[in-house]
This record gives C-alpha cells, structure tokens and sequence, in this order.
C-alpha cells in the first residue's frame, strides 16, 4: 500500500508539473502575441476572459481541495491525475493559427519562469516534508498542489519573469540597435522607402519590392516585421552592402512607434496607404492614429517625396507641406495626382490605366480587388519615381502573386473558389472584400467571418454595419466565435430585404465553421475568409 501510495503521489507530482509548464508556454505564446507587452497583455486578459476560464478556476478549485484537511490526499491526487492528464494532452496537441516562436527573448522570459516555478516548488517540497517528519509523500503531494497553483496564476509568473527581464532587454536592443545604425551610414547611396496605414501597408511593400526588383536589388523587411526591433534584425541579419534599395513597412500601436523606425532607417521617400479605425483600444481616435502615421511624412528630409492616398479622409484632410507630395485615390479623385480609371475584372485578374496630368499607364494584374488597385498604385508612383521604365513595370505588375491571406484568390480541387482575407481586420477592407464576394455569380457566395477587432469603443458599430453589408451582399454567412456575435447579428437583422435567399450560420469556431461549409458548399460556389484573428488570441 505504501509503494502505490508513493507511485500515485509520483504521477501527481509529475502531471501537475508537466501541465504547470505547458500552460506557462501557452501563456508565453500570447504575451509574445501581444508584442511582450505587459499593458497589452493584461488587457487581453480581461477581454478574453482567459485568467478566469473555467480551466483555471477548475485547477484551482482541486487545489483549494488539496489544502482542506479532512479530504483524504488520495482522492485529490487521483482528481489531479484525472484532470490535468487530458488538459496537458490538449496543450501539446493544440495546433495555433500563430504559434510561439522561441526567439531568444521568448526563451529567456520561459528560463526565469521557469527558475520562478521551480524555486516555489523546491520550497513546496521541503516545507511539506519537514512538516511530516521527512514523508517523501508529503513532500510530494506540496509538489503537487503548489504546481496546480502556479499553472492557475501562470499568466502572472510569465508576466514577472517578462518585468524582471525589461533591463536586461534594454541593454540587449540598445546594442542591436546601434549596430544596426552603423550598418546603415555605412551605405549612405542606399535608398529607403517607408510604408505605413491602417491597412494595405504590407500589399504594397510586396507589389513594390516585385516592381522595383526588376531594376534594383531590391531588400524588403520581411512578414510581419514592422516593428522597430523588426527591423533592426532584418537589418543586422539581411541587409547587403549591395542592395540598392529598402524597402520597410512601419506599424504602430501607439504614438511614437513609427518615429522610432524613422529615426532609425531615416527614409527618403514615404507612403502611406490609408488612416482608419484600426487599433483605436490603444490611439482611442483617428486623429491619434492619422498623427501617428504621418510621423513618417514628418520624418522625411526636405528632398523627400511623400506618397499618400486621398480615399481616405484623414488622409486627403491632412496637409503635407513639408516636402513634395504625390496624392493617388481611385474613388476621391479630385485633388488627387495619380488616379485609376477603366477598372475592369475578369477570370484572369484585373485591367486598368493609371492616369497622371503628364502620363497614362496601361496595366494588367492577377491581383483583384479595388484595394489592390490602389495599393499598385503607390508601388507605381514610387518606381517611376526611382527610375524604373514603363515596359518593367509592366512586366513586373503582370506577374505579381497574391499576398498570402490578403484577397488571395484559389481554386479547390472540388471547384469550390476560396478568397483568403483572413488577415484583414478593418472597416474598410472587409467591406471591399465583402464588395469582391458579391461580384462573383458562379455559385453560392459564401462569407465565414469571426468579426473585426481593436476598433476600442467603435468595434461593435463598426461590426453591425459589416453585418448590415453582409446581409445585402451575400448568400450565405458563417458567424464564428462570440467576440463580435451579436453586433453581426444585430447587423444582419436589420436588413428587411438581405439579397434572395440568404441565410446565416452561428458556430463556435472555426473548426466548426469548415465542418458546416463541407455540409453546404457545391462546385462553382465562392468562399470568403474574412479575418480569422480573433481566433488566433485563444
């Protein structure tokens, strides 16, 4: 009896262990998403619900059970067993639209969490045992309860272990950062090219790093690197003495973000693709967010060239007096330098002519979408700006592929046409990719959609008028998730008349989502996958 008495204490200790650290790794995969930012994390946290999700108050609750004397130990280490087992099994197996990255910052925030949990747990251990008179069981079944606690509060000893680190991180991104500084004035011939908007910002950095390649050697800042910190890697570990030319896309979550990148990189020639309601949780208003991106037009020298798109209100609102300034829309074409006119779509992507006081622009693309019209637009701007000759960029706009998850148009082998704008998550985008849905009539159109988020105190307006949108323009929605449920809905319902026939779907996720659209989907149908991020924060 005592030997399975000990065995059970044993495969307590080490269940309850082994789930401590998985959740600690899942709690360090969001903070990472929320760009290490404790602020961020915090209020992700109250959002989500996840600190008070029935996991942890589970967890919690057996631990509580564990301390409460006249529980017999051996029931509450067998509800461990039971409990923690297929929890850590669902962790190991869960797979994540966006994974954790172990980058040595992540690895270094997990080793202090690590060392944080392991030392409770030493202490756990002897503090038991020394109250039972040496009892190995004891000791254990301290092991035991106290790794139950921590794996409760593991988004707490993440985030400490990310404070107690901050100065080491300073040090750390002050040296990178200089090196990266002395890697740049050391090619004072390279030309840099800034990117920034609400939206559209990483289309354009790829269909101009496409156009300019033909005649440069071109550098971009790779995915989603738009950060200061991103930038300083693809420089330190990307950057040529031969290139010709960088390109950097610029994103911001606060004020100061984009001067930061600029005081950097020091661009000569800026766009700005658009000014909207996005991240307003943290600039609270477009006023905030169009000073923040002009802090790119603000930073360029006196001979730089500002780009900038007038379809957008606080974009065309905003006078840009400091250096020259190129405007370009396709709807707002009224004080507008570059325009696009004679937009047609067919099975073979889109033709249209740039239109200038001086030139016009005949171009073809396998791109669709009004969006990609016009963020072609300021990649053409910019390469007849440098230099690049027409037949180039003709060629170069001819080939250029789709952006992965923005309007990327495919075909399944069943005859079933997807359109992945999974990573859009704005008023304007989804409206237009809603707008591209509606314009296809081989089948079914179909729209899967979890919402848009970070729109702060406009999110559930901005939400029901999508579903308003929706409602008029397509057959079938699929409704996931809860995050912005009832402001679709709402939107939806509104709508007496929706287009013929149509009819909405609520499930829970994704997975659920892809199941119902197996039981409805037929060849010649068209899928639209508009925005999938609320479901990456889980």
């Amino acid at each position: 009896m005592l030997y399975f008495n000990i065995a059970i204490s044993l495969l307590a200790a080490f269940s309850a262990i082994l789930f401590l650290f998985c959740d600690l790794k899942r709690s360090l995969m969001m903070l990472q998403q929320n760009s290490y930012r404790n602020e961020r994390y915090f209020r992700w946290l109250n959002q989500s619900g996840d600190s008070t999700s029935f996991t942890r108050i589970g967890v919690m609750l057996v631990a509580l059970a564990g301390m409460i004397y006249f529980i017999p130990a051996t029931y509450v280490l067998i509800g461990v067993i039971l409990l923690v087992i297929p929890l850590s099994v669902g962790l190991i197996r869960k797979k994540y639209k966006k994974p954790l990255v172990f980058t040595k910052r992540a690895t270094r925030i997990y080793a202090v969490a690590a060392i944080i949990a392991i030392a409770v747990i030493v202490a756990s251990y002897f503090y038991m045992a020394d109250r039972w008179f040496g009892s190995i069981k004891a000791g254990l079944y301290g092991v035991t309860i106290s790794s139950l606690v921590l794996a409760a509060a593991s988004f707490v000893i993440i985030a400490a272990a990310n404070y107690i680190l901050l100065p080491v991180e300073r040090i750390i991104n002050r040296r990178y950062y200089n090196d990266a500084k002395h890697r740049l004035s050391s090619m004072p011939d390279l030309k840099i090219v800034g990117i920034t908007g609400s939206y559209g910002k990483t289309s354009t950095k790829h269909y101009l790093h496409r156009i300019l390649s033909e005649h440069f050697d071109t550098l971009m800042t790779p995915g989603s690197f738009n950060t200061t910190l991103g930038v300083v890697r693809t420089i330190r570990e990307q950057l040529q003495p031969y290139n010709e030319v960088f390109i950097v896309e610029m994103g911001a979550k606060q004020k100061g973000d984009i001067a930061e990148i600029c005081r950097l990189v020091k661009p000569q020639i800026g766009i700005i693709t658009a000014v909207g309601e996005q991240h307003l949780e943290t600039f609270k208003t477009v006023e905030n967010v169009q000073a923040t991106k002009f802090e790119l037009i603000d930073a360029l020298p006196a001979d730089g060239l500002a780009v900038v798109n007038d379809d957008f209100q606080f974009v065309a609102n905003r006078p840009v007096d400091n250096v020259e300034c190129l405007r370009y829309a396709v709807n707002n074409t009224e004080n507008a330098d570059f325009v696009a006119t004679d937009i047609t779509y067919s099975a073979t992507g889109t033709t249209f002519t740039i239109q200038s006081k001086d030139n016009s622009l005949n171009l073809h693309t396998r791109l669709v979408g009004e969006c990609n019209v016009s963020n072609l637009i300021a990649a053409v701007i910019v390469a007849l700006r440098l230099g690049v000759p027409e037949d180039k960029i003709r060629f170069a706009v001819e080939r250029i592929q789709q952006v992965e998850h923005r309007l990327n148009m495919k075909r399944t082998p069943g005859g079933i046409t997807i359109i992945d704008d999974a990573f859009n998550s704005n008023p304007h985008g989804s409206r237009m990719a809603v707008d591209v849905l509606s314009s296809m009539t081989t089948g079914k159109r179909i729209i899967i959609t979890p919402g848009m988020i970070e729109l702060g105190n406009q999110q559930y307006e901005r939400n029901r008028e999508l579903g308003e949108h929706i409602a008029k323009k397509v057959d079938v929605a699929i409704i996931v998730g809860q995050y912005n449920r009832d402001a679709l809905i709402e939107g939806i319902d509104s709508i007496e008349k929706p287009a013929a026939g149509f009819k909405k779907i609520i499930v829970d996720s994704f997975a659920e989502a892809q199941s119902r659209l197996t039981e409805i989907a037929r060849p010649g149908d068209i899928v639209l996958y508009e925005n999938d991020l609320p479901d990456t924060f889980k």
